[in-house]
């Protein structure tokens, strides 16, 4: 066998590294878990562990993430008609991957055990995975739309309220084995779809929006993987790219709801630390996405693409330089060129208005 080239042996060790550490969380827990043992473990030096990851928290999202991202497919999705099918397919397709309660010392970690304060931190931090979750509520929101009488209606209320059932149903089948009804959980999250919920949706600083500046610019995005649907986005086709920092998410609504029926809405999430957060992002997204595929058809999947612009390349070519986590910007494309762009409070409102 030759020699591995340096990114081979580079992703084999990253390899290793996420092995080890998942090993070390299960038997140790986050806090007692060390760089040091992981290092051991996996044979190798403590620097290559830093090398591949920033921390012991960075670890521990990416091994997570993985997780979630690679729960079992299971059968293609039933027709649903009804917005209260569709959230029992849903619950059904999340309660699924809960822990057994019979799962013993040893076991995987679960990432409904995950996300509490030690583990999230510093506020910055705990300020991404609350714009992440508004994200999540947007996309099962959008998809809830797309179902049943009243459709078009915003439901993103209502998904938030299935979210906070779904994220407490894992947290407490991690914290307390064997508490959770599974089917309880599944009745409960189908009920909600018969609550009336006033979903109004006016945010009050849009009519004093900067209006988006015309341009004629070259787009040449590179390549990136859609969240939502785990496969490459289409990012060269006409319609509106959002570049948002993870504390602004909540403006990709702002995109959703002011382009014309039928356009393409991409929302590229940047950081100014990508590699702590960007498995956060991953893991958030991966706990909705993965499940909703299994539960919704694809005709009900929401219409918004959700990449992770890792280096910031997706927001070069947007003329977007300098990201971080506030970045609020976008640009509409249009026959493979830029014709206007935005930047700051409102920029995703104004870029997708016509």
């Amino acid at each position: 066998m030759g020699r591995l080239t340096r990114a081979e042996a580079q992703e084999r060790n990253r390899a290793a590294v996420l092995a080890a550490a998942r090993d070390e969380f299960a038997e140790r827990g986050f806090r007692d878990t060390k760089i040091d043992g992981i290092a051991e473990r996996a044979g190798l030096t403590r620097g290559a562990v830093y090398s591949n990851f920033p921390g012991k928290r960075a670890l521990y999202f990416a091994v997570l993430a993985e997780q979630a991202e690679r729960r079992a497919p299971g059968s293609p999705p039933r027709p649903v008609r009804t917005v209260g099918a569709a959230l029992a397919a849903l619950a059904r397709a999340w309660v699924a991957g809960l822990p057994l309660a019979t799962a013993g010392p040893g076991a995987p970690p679960f990432a409904g055990t995950g996300l509490s304060a030690d583990v999230l931190g510093e506020e910055p931090v705990r300020r991404a995975y609350a714009q992440l979750m508004t994200l999540d509520a947007l996309l099962l929101g959008l998809a809830l739309e797309r179902l049943g009488p009243g459709r078009g209606e915003r439901r993103v209320r209502l998904a938030q309220a299935v979210l906070t059932t779904l994220h407490g149903a894992s947290r407490m089948a991690a914290d307390a084995p064997g508490f959770v009804e599974p089917f309880d959980v599944i009745a409960a999250c189908e009920h909600l779809a018969s609550l009336g919920m006033d979903d109004a949706w006016r945010p009050p600083h849009l009519p004093w929006a900067a209006p988006a500046r015309p341009a004629d610019e070259p787009w040449s995005p590179p390549r990136a993987l859609d969240l939502v649907r785990g496969e490459p986005a289409r990012l060269a086709a006409d319609g509106v790219v959002a570049v948002l920092g993870l504390h602004r998410l909540d403006a990709a609504e702002e995109a959703v709801r002011a382009a014309p029926p039928g356009t393409r809405v991409t929302v590229a999430m940047v950081t100014a630390e990508p590699g702590e957060l960007a498995p956060l992002a991953r893991l958030a997204l991966a706990e909705l996405c993965v499940p909703l595929r299994r539960a919704f058809p694809p005709t009900a999947w929401p219409p918004l693409q959700v990449v992770f612009d890792y280096a910031g390349a997706l927001a070069a070519a947007a003329g977007v330089p300098g990201v971080g986590d506030t970045t609020e910007a976008a640009v509409r494309v249009e026959a493979g060129r830029i014709t206007a762009r935005a930047e700051g409070r409102g920029a995703c409102h104004t870029a997708a208005r016509p």
